[in-house]
């Protein structure tokens, strides 16, 4: 096997920029956008040439997203017009949706039977896990290009080369973030055709708690914890509905670190699921997320400012981490199955085997060659490996950021990764 290629990101904390970064950065500044809902809202009807939004309840959450960030003095032009346009594609979204759902009401009769949903921290293995045992094609999955633009839009032109807008646009975006932002392919991938978070599908609701991964926002942190998101969990069922009406398949693989904090609305919403929580030392996940939002932030921010993300996330995972103990009875005992992060690395097709024993999911040759070709054809780290430093990149000793999850430790096994 050949070793992975070491990455250390040694300007993390005084970022030093490419000449593509600089260019980047003078695109933004020649392009302003108002960040306002008229704006965002004009822009989807112009895009799609419809005009039923639906229930105006999502206004004053897209209210929020968007004056957090037009407030913010810290935020660049570039990472105003990111912003821009994911609000857009979002409203966008909203639009064909309800105008499929408007055309074809028989949609809201699909069931959702049985879907086996992966929660656990962010950076413990869960896209590992769900892009693996979505490589079973008897079960349904979601690509990112799909849960970008669910739905296709009636104004897009026909490719010669046959090939998806959605998926185009898809590959587009992600080409353009590997030159923006090139390391982010080592630690987070976001290629078109991996399977992605269902997170995805509430953010034409203009909710979860995505926006926190893109941009400094402690305001709508506490809107969103202060409000039920049980709605918000409907309308993704909704929307899976709405995947399944053009492809079904005879079971979902779903997955998001949010449902640790959503156990209740996701079992109101999910009654039969069968729950897969991942475990990782806490230590370990917050080094990787903290090192990889600093990193990002030198795009959307004049600063980086790593003593902000060290602070938040901590805090971040921590609530997360509390939500799950907190309602880990709300989970039913004989469906739910608890993964080791240590015990996935050294055996994933063992570790899905045990998934399929308690989702009553028979483990077929014919799976097991399609998730052993999978496991093949993407080897962990091929694009290289990012080494993490807290001591240097973030001037904390990692006992200090441990010293408040001991309520997690000492409930479940976890193997303590960072010394």
């Amino acid at each position: 096997m050949t070793p992975r290629k070491q990455i250390r990101i040694e300007d993390l904390r005084d970022p030093v920029l490419s000449d593509i970064q600089k260019a980047g950065l003078a695109l933004g500044e020649n392009n302003p956008v108002e960040l306002s809902v008229a704006a965002v809202e004009a822009a989807a009807v112009d895009r799609t040439g419809l005009e039923d939004f639906g229930d105006d309840g999502y206004r004053e959450r897209l209210a929020l997203w968007l004056s957090e960030v037009d407030e913010d003095p810290e935020r660049t032009a570039i990472g105003r017009f990111g912003l821009y346009n994911d609000c857009v594609r979002y409203a966008s979204n909203r639009l064909l949706v309800n105008d499929l759902l408007a055309r074809h009401p028989e949609i809201h009769e699909i069931e959702i039977v049985r879907p086996i949903i992966v929660v656990g921290l962010p950076r413990s293995g869960t896209t590992h896990l769900v892009n693996l045992i979505a490589a079973d094609q008897r079960l349904r999955s979601m690509p990112l290009w799909e849960g970008q633009e669910p739905v296709p839009n009636p104004k897009d032109e026909s490719r010669n080369d046959g090939i998806d807008p959605r998926w185009a646009r898809s590959e587009e975006a992600w080409q353009g973030m590997k030159l923006g932002a090139p390391l982010i392919a080592s630690m987070h991938p976001m290629n078109p055709d991996h399977i992605h978070e269902e997170l995805e599908l509430q953010l034409h609701d203009f909710t979860s708690y995505n926006q926190e991964w893109v941009a400094r926002v402690p305001r709508w942190r506490d809107y969103y914890l202060a409000h039920d998101q049980t709605p918000h969990y409907e309308r993704l069922k909704t929307m899976l509905k709405v995947l399944s009406w053009y492809r079904p398949r005879e079971r979902w693989i779903l997955k998001c670190p949010q449902h640790l904090e959503q156990l209740g609305p996701l079992m109101t919403t999910f009654p039969d699921a069968t729950i897969v929580v991942t475990h990782r030392d806490p230590v370990s996940v917050i080094q990787s997320a903290i090192t990889m939002l600093t990193y990002g932030a030198r795009m959307n921010y004049k600063t980086p400012r790593p003593d902000f993300y060290l602070e938040y996330w901590t805090d971040r995972i921590k609530r997360l981490l509390e939500a799950s103990v907190r309602d880990r009875d709300l989970l039913p005992a004989d469906r739910t199955i608890d993964v080791l992060f240590h015990d996935l690395m050294s055996d994933d097709m063992g570790t899905v085997e045990r998934i399929y024993e308690v989702a009553g999911l028979e483990m077929t040759s014919e799976a097991r060659g399609q998730i052993a070709r999978y496991v093949e054809e993407h080897p962990r780290g091929r694009d290289g490996q990012v080494v993490y430093d807290l001591r240097k990149d973030f001037l904390v000793e990692p006992a200090e950021v441990r010293s408040g999850f001991d309520f997690y430790l000492d409930r479940f096994e976890i193997r303590k990764e960072v010394q």
